[in-house]
């Protein structure tokens, strides 16, 4: 794999806020040239800004992830601008939350659209870029919930789980292209996924709010683990230790003793949601 240049040029999805606002700051503050894709112009340009004021360099690009001809122009501007692309972060993605019987299926087609197709989308025009270059690197944010689920969060968690086996995938059939894939899984923490949230569920949202509050660690400490991993070529990155035990533990217990954990831990709110 070709070392880490003084010079890299980086590519964020739903970088004007949240986690890919952390995740463009990082990367521009490593001397990285970051082109912020998103589809809200205004905060786009404002994170530009606030990089620019740090000595970094970024530039606004409008990019639907959903959107193929979106995607074909981001390619041709950075073709124009750029001689070659070293990182692309695919970090834009919404959040769900709704008992199996009663969440619209057209919810879970929005949330699959944005969170996996669209990744799909991004990678089916970077990759061949980075095969003509002989070298590139591609960072997929999943989410703990897709290693480890959160009852009544079906679609997102499905959607999370789905990035993450694509990610594997990616790594196992472009290493030969020195391709590296890695795949950010998150827990909790406070950011703006929350503003995405489609929901029928008043306590799950009220729920959630509180886990983001009580996160122990934040987006930029979440952009520093993203970034060190990439850095090292290191497939799953994880951020909280809560989440990399309960990992952990789904890999090494017999699946029942497993399940009967995480039924015992998850009583209070399975219990709370019901009563809705």
């Amino acid at each position: 794999m070709k070392p880490i240049t003084q010079s890299q040029n980086v590519v964020v999805t739903g970088a004007a806020s949240g986690l890919g606002k952390a995740l463009a700051l990082k990367w521009a503050s490593q001397h990285a040239e970051v082109c912020v894709a998103d589809i809200n112009k205004p905060a786009g340009e404002q994170v530009c800004q606030e990089i620019q004021a740090l000595g970094g360099k970024a530039f606004f690009v409008p990019c639907d992830i959903t959107n193929t001809d979106s995607i074909t122009a981001l390619v041709q501007v950075l073709n124009e601008r750029w001689q070659h692309i070293d990182v692309l972060i695919n970090n834009a993605g919404v959040a769900s939350a709704d008992k199996i019987e009663v969440e619209p299926i057209l919810q879970w087609r929005w949330v699959m659209e944005i969170n996996l197709f669209g990744i799909v989308n991004m990678c089916q025009q970077f990759v061949p870029i980075f095969k003509q270059q002989g070298v590139g690197s591609i960072v997929n944010v999943a989410s703990q919930a897709g290693l480890t689920p959160i009852p009544f969060m079906s679609s997102y968690n499905a959607s999370k789980a789905a990035v993450v086996s694509l990610s594997e995938t990616l790594r196992i059939e472009l290493a030969d292209d020195n391709i590296n894939v890695s795949v950010l899984c998150p827990g909790f923490f406070k950011t703006n996924l929350g503003s995405s949230l489609r929901t029928q569920l008043p306590t799950m949202e009220k729920l959630l709010g509180k886990l983001f509050d009580k996160s122990p660690i934040n987006a930029t400490q979440v952009a520093d683990i993203a970034y060190q991993g990439e850095s090292k070529k290191q497939f799953l990155l994880l951020t909280h230790q809560q989440g990399k035990r309960l990992y952990q533990l789904k890999r090494l217990l017999p699946l029942h003793w497993y399940f009967k954990l995480v039924l015992k831990q998850t009583h209070r709110l399975r219990q709370l949601l019901r009563e809705e």
